[in-house]
């Protein structure tokens, strides 16, 4: 499951938007064509404008999360309790640097860490249009601002398909002066409400650091 679930992870882990080539139809009409096969007309109406609610509550690490796992690039870390997960490096030629798992079990997170500064109201719009450039049936199933930590937010839930597997990703996404994070928990869909509560428990231990 986890070597499956890692491929699939690869197409949401870069912020910037995927490659497009233009290119114009039999009937005249101009196209975007994309990496993975899809297509979108160039002249689209734009999309209806989604405001994203702020949770008024407040999130933080739970208090068996003891252990912190600090990032090399950029002034943030997360707490995790090291009796439930375990983690490790990622490869240098990944573009998660920390990888998670909760112990013999099917549940995974990705720290992804970048050290330039996108506004954490642009994040939900480029997170989504690189899913739907992997998964074209991606959608979002919740979003929201929360403050964790002392620290805002976006928390947003995606679901979708590739290659005939279904997933769920539930993730904090950052962005201010530290950098640009994203802190991804996913595992298989028939598999996402058993672990609701772990996922929480874990992203509610992300922190922003003083440099």
């Amino acid at each position: 499951m986890k070597k499956i679930l890692l491929v699939l992870t690869g197409c949401f882990l870069a912020f910037t938007t995927n490659a497009q080539i233009k290119a114009v139809t039999e009937k005249g009409d101009e196209v975007l064509l994309y990496d993975n096969g899809s297509w979108s007309y160039a002249n689209a109406a734009p999309k209806e404008e989604v405001v994203i609610p702020e949770n008024p509550g407040t999130f933080t690490t739970d208090k068996a999360s003891s252990f912190l796992v600090k990032s090399d690039r950029i002034p943030v870390g997360i707490n995790i309790n090291p009796k439930l997960w375990s983690f490790k490096k990622a490869g240098e030629d990944e573009a998660a640097e920390f990888e998670f798992q909760l112990k013999n079990e099917d549940l995974y997170m990705l720290l992804i860490t970048e050290k330039i500064e996108i506004p954490v109201e642009s994040l939900s719009g480029i997170a989504f249009e690189n899913a739907q450039s992997a998964a074209p049936d991606a959608k979002i199933v919740a979003q929201e601002y929360r403050m964790v930590n002392g620290v805002k937010l976006l928390m947003m839930q995606m679901e979708g398909t590739i290659q005939g597997v279904k997933f769920k990703y539930f993730g904090y996404y950052y962005g201010g002066p530290a950098g640009a994070v994203q802190v991804l928990c996913y595992t298989a869909s028939n598999l996402f409400d058993g672990y609701k509560d772990e996922m929480e428990t874990l992203l509610n231990g992300f922190v922003v650091m003083e440099k």
